[in-house]
């Protein structure tokens, strides 16, 4: 029996062949590995997806450990989509994983193909360069999902899905629309965002040296945790794999 076949055995025992060939032929994007982006990441690879393309600039920092995927102290130092690419390798070898070291924003945005894939997922942090991929993946054939701020919660029971412009009690997306208002740019179709409406207060001090580029760009650091940044990210993975497992029954 070969290994993708044990790999995804109860997988495709809820799914189905069909689904599990569908999986398999999708191409993905994801924009940002940190609190969601890594664990979406682990989501898709453990579920069936192969092809896949991670996007971040950052390296592992000691702040990351408290909630993202490959952030331990062993990886502290390494570049993020390098130190991913490897844990998920190790859960399926076979995947096509690529990793691109950079920062998308309006310099490097020609330079990524997004016309190519599939599925386009958003768990960038930097107000700018999410208002940016939005205008841009909207315009693409791909199926494209968001995430929202994920900081300042605790709630696991207020995580929500719902079409971007009907997403209410979140600081983001309210910055994203007025953005999208001033500038007379708007997305050219709706899409999925995943959100809370929870939004507590940072209590502790803030911490005296930003030691990242995504940290310095998004002005204050707020507190966030493991179970809330790792439902949002899964809950991103769970509507591609719907979507693509309701789409290969067509």
């Amino acid at each position: 029996m070969a290994l993708e076949d044990t790999l995804f055995g109860r997988s495709r025992l809820l799914l189905g062949d069909e689904a599990m060939k569908s999986l398999a032929s999708k191409r993905v994007i994801l924009f940002g590995v940190g609190g969601v982006g890594s664990w979406c990441a682990e989501s898709l690879i453990r579920s069936g997806i192969i092809n896949l393309t991670i996007v971040d600039s950052d390296r592992v920092s000691v702040t990351n450990i408290n909630r993202q995927l490959m952030a331990t102290t062993l990886t502290v130092g390494q570049v993020k989509v390098d130190a991913l690419k490897e844990r998920l390798l190790s859960i399926n070898p076979s995947a096509q994983i690529t990793t691109i070291e950079k920062v998308f924003n309006e310099e490097s945005a020609d330079t990524f193909d997004l016309d190519s894939y599939d599925y386009i997922i958003d768990a960038i942090d930097s107000l700018k360069d999410k208002a940016l991929l939005i205008l841009l993946a909207t315009k693409t054939n791909a199926k494209f999902f968001s995430s929202m701020g994920a900081a300042l919660k605790i709630d696991p029971t207020r995580i929500r899905v719902t079409e971007f412009w009907k997403v209410k009690g979140d600081p983001l997306a309210r910055m994203l629309r007025k953005r999208f208002k001033q500038n007379d740019q708007y997305p050219k179709r709706k899409f999925q965002c995943v959100y809370s409406d929870e939004l507590l207060q940072n209590k502790g001090p803030q911490p005296e040296k930003e030691e990242t580029l995504s940290q310095i760009t998004k002005g204050q650091t707020n507190g966030s945790l493991a179970h809330i940044t790792a439902i949002f990210g899964c809950t991103l993975a769970g509507l591609v794999l719907q979507d693509a497992v309701e789409n290969s029954a067509e």
